[in-house]
């Protein structure tokens, strides 16, 4: 059976005035419960006796306090695995900020830019120094309510706060915003601490045990909410608060006998500037795999603004390459979800329709990040506001409920493949031929250079040509489009310098032209943009 995957949906909550200050008290208690535990862990306390401490101290169930644990546990091993590769990064900014200066040294000293060029290379120096420390210590550090507000003390009238008792309320508030309460498939409903139930209407309704503490604060043990309506996953819900099963087990005597499980719930409650939110997360089944690549495949290219999208036969062959535009520049953080959400979802239904496999590039933008420190404004946003891993994972999780399979394919050299082997023969764009040489990987296609002079079209229909690397048989392809890759670069240098410069170049030589790698051409293409008539559209039985 295949794995089952975990999906949270969330809805803004509906309350009365004293059912929202009874969930403020609730992340109160939850907040200052978990960092007092953290404080603890960190002296080495034990944490059963903790646990009997706690439930004690802090009036809270054994449910709750290991939701306190969870949680916090995930926070840590958060920081512990992401903390290598902040260590890598740094190490990459730092040497790149080490060459900046050298250069900048040799080229203008004593001018301000290298004097600030130093400040940052200190900076560098001292984070990537604490981050060693803290590694080879095993010590992790929590900033409860995020570092950005914390550091806001010291700036006040610069983050809007007129007075130090301002900042203090607006921190405590932050610290105390939500909390976790944990689902179990041994428990009704899913979870023994929230318990949801189907209305006649088809709304769900939350019962919430509280805290003991804050059962005299709030004159009730439960908190009922009523009304609540899921906008995406409503159903997925209400299925799984249906769902019990018996399941064979042994007792401790070795005894056949079955219990009743279900599928667990665990909700969420975080408040922001409009209220309260609950987030449920549950285990969904994923729908049966209807896609092969018998038919062919579906490459995806992701740009920073579109995504082109080829699909290919089963034999490799191009039946057809679109662009969906993505501007999520400039966009809000649900803006931009809602616009990749979308683009997933049209791109699992044409999958679907289709009967292909989509084939993705698994990238890594962490290394491409740490250039940031000397590339240009344009460049630096243009690689800040890529929006690669939420592409994939709304691509992943509308694929797994469309019954479509995902291949990750190795991205090397796929841009460069589909500008020379793809984009000219086959009249589309540079970026529907890299979409192209990723579904051919994904097919199981072997990409070598198909020409030996390459055109590669410009945005603004013109192109550069420049002679193909000779073949070396001995070693392997990927060295070859190495070698064309950095022909290609000094194409397009040669061409932007060309472009700069106000008199013509002059002509080459038929010896030179035949020996050199590195020479182009600023022809116009027939008709424009040749990559126009491949893009936008409808298909003919799914809206893309």
């Amino acid at each position: 059976m295949a794995e089952r995957c975990v999906f949270t949906y969330q809805t803004r909550l509906v309350l009365a005035p004293e059912q929202a200050r009874a969930l403020e008290a609730y992340a109160e208690l939850h907040g200052r419960a978990q960092r007092r535990l953290h404080a603890e862990l960190r002296a080495q306390r034990d944490l059963n006796g903790l646990k009997r401490e706690f439930l004690a101290r802090f009036g809270l169930t054994a449910r709750q306090f290991n939701a306190v644990r969870i949680e916090l546990d995930g926070k840590v091993q958060a920081i512990r695995q992401r903390r290598p590769q902040l260590i890598e990064e740094a190490k990459a900014r730092l040497a790149k900020a080490r060459r900046l200066v050298d250069k900048l040294a040799q080229t203008c000293p004593g001018t301000n830019k290298l004097h600030q060029k130093r400040r940052r290379l200190a900076v560098l120096e001292q984070r990537l120094a604490a981050l060693q420390r803290d590694e080879a210590q095993g010590r992790v550090g929590l900033c409860f309510g995020s570092r950005r507000l914390f550091h806001a003390q010291y700036k006040l009238h610069a983050n809007g706060l007129s007075s130090h008792e301002q900042w203090l309320a607006q921190w405590r508030r932050s610290r105390s915003r939500q909390f976790l309460v944990l689902g179990s498939q041994d428990e009704t409903a899913g979870n023994q601490t929230c318990q949801g139930a189907v209305c006649e209407d088809g709304s769900l309704q939350l019962k919430l045990r509280l805290p003991d503490a804050l059962m005299q604060h709030c004159g009730a043990r439960f908190l009922t909410i009523s009304g609540v309506r899921f906008a995406y996953g409503h159903g997925a819900l209400v299925s799984a608060l249906a769902m019990s099963r018996l399941v064979p087990v042994s007792t401790r005597a070795g005894r056949p006998t079955s219990k009743r499980v279900r599928r667990a719930i665990t909700y969420r409650f975080l408040r922001d500037d409009k209220g309260w939110r609950v987030f449920a997360s549950v285990e969904i089944e994923p729908a049966a795999v209807t896609t092969s690549r018998v038919h062919g495949c579906i490459g995806l290219d992701i740009n920073a603004d579109h995504l082109a999208v080829a699909e290919l036969d089963r034999f490799g062959n191009l039946v057809d390459a679109r662009r969906l535009e993505l501007p999520t520049r400039g966009k809000s953080s649900d803006q931009a979800k809602a616009l990749i959400g979308d683009a997933a979802v049209q791109i699992a239904a044409l999958a679907k329709a289709r009967g292909k496999p989509l084939a993705l590039e698994k990238l890594d933008f962490q290394k491409r990040k740490a250039e940031l420190e000397a590339v240009d404004p344009a460049r630096a946003r243009l690689l800040s506001s890529f929006v690669f891993s939420k592409m994939i994972a709304g691509l992943k999780a509308a694929s797994l409920r469309a019954g479509v399979e995902v291949f990750e394919v190795n991205p090397a050299y796929t841009s460069v493949i589909g500008a020379v082997n793809h984009a000219q023969r086959r009249g589309i764009s540079v970026h529907q031929g890299a979409a192209c040489a990723v579904a051919r990987r994904g097919l199981g296609l072997r990409e070598a250079p198909a020409v030996r002079e390459a055109i590669v079209p410009l945005r603004n229909g013109g192109h550069v040509t420049f002679a193909v690397p000779a073949r070396n048989r001995a070693k392997h392809v990927w060295q070859q489009w190495s070698g064309i890759r950095s022909a290609l670069k000094a194409a397009h240098a040669a061409h932007w310098r060309s472009g700069r410069s106000k008199d013509p170049p002059a002509p080459l030589s038929p010896a030179t032209r035949a020996s050199s790698a590195h020479r182009f051409s600023t022809v116009q293409s027939r008709g424009a943009n040749r990559s126009q008539h491949c893009s936008g559209g409808v298909l003919d039985d799914v809206p893309f």
